[in-house]
């Protein structure tokens, strides 16, 4: 696949590639802004944490394009946010335009799949009534640490997904116990908004997150978080208060 102007770029279906996302965009999606889609309460493990009924069809949300990092960078909190948590998700990256896509086809658009943190300002996300404000702050959804193709992982139908802050685990479910798979979430989305190459999908994050332990934990400037989904790898981010001290 050529872009315009001349740029070879890597076909997104058939190799595994690591990559910076800031650089690496352009070329690999011929966009550098996309369209990061996210679904709540799509785990059984963290509706029943919540003590909250399961979702007759997937809860939609978005993130803005300022959110994404990549491994190793820094999660930034601007002072006074109050609790901050990461939620660990699997991130599904689309290949191709998609729009009203049957679900038994869904995977010939999805080019593969990586970690993603849907890290959440709780304070605001609880008190402003709705999730933008909380959930889409700079540096809000880390991404990586390479795209691993649908070749390889299929529907990506049970992975291990793991959070680890400090070095300890909170978070450790699996992907078969999303309630609506990478397939029928695809379809879904595609259904409300036109699919486009490079636009995510953050499929939900698993029971364990910080604001439902007791006690609450939430990161602190200093600390290490760690998302790591069996087949993909792991990132790394240190939080980074500018607040403190």
């Amino acid at each position: 696949m050529t872009l315009p102007g001349g740029t070879a770029a890597h076909d997104p279906f058939t190799e595994a590639w690591m990559f910076d996302w800031r650089s690496d965009w352009q070329t690999r999606f011929g966009r550098t802004e996309p369209k990061i889609v996210c679904v709540g309460l799509n785990y059984t493990d963290h509706a029943a944490e919540q003590g909250a009924d399961l979702p007759a069809n997937p809860m939609l949300f978005a993130k803005f394009a300022n959110a994404l990092c990549g491994d190793g960078d820094d999660i930034v909190l601007s002072p006074g946010l109050g609790h901050v948590d990461a939620e660990a998700e699997l991130c599904v990256a689309i290949g191709r335009e998609a729009r009203d896509v049957a679900a038994d086809d869904a995977l010939d658009v999805v080019a593969g799949y990586l970690c993603g943190n849907d890290v959440s300002a709780r304070d605001l996300q609880f008190g402003d009534g709705q999730w933008f404000r909380g959930k889409s702050q700079d540096t809000f959804c880390p991404i990586g640490p390479g795209i691993v193709p649908v070749t390889e992982l299929g529907d990506a139908g049970d992975l291990r997904v793991v959070q680890r802050l400090n070095g300890v685990t909170l978070q450790d479910s699996r992907t078969s116990n999303l309630i609506f798979d990478v397939r029928a979430l695809v379809s879904f989305i595609s259904h409300a908004l036109t699919l486009l190459p490079g636009d995510l999908i953050m499929t939900g994050t698993p029971d364990g997150v910080g604001v439902f332990r007791d006690p609450k934990l939430s990161m602190q400037h200093g600390d290490l978080v760690e998302v790591e989904i069996e087949g993909i790898g792991t990132i790394r981010n240190r939080v980074v208060d500018l607040g403190a001290g």
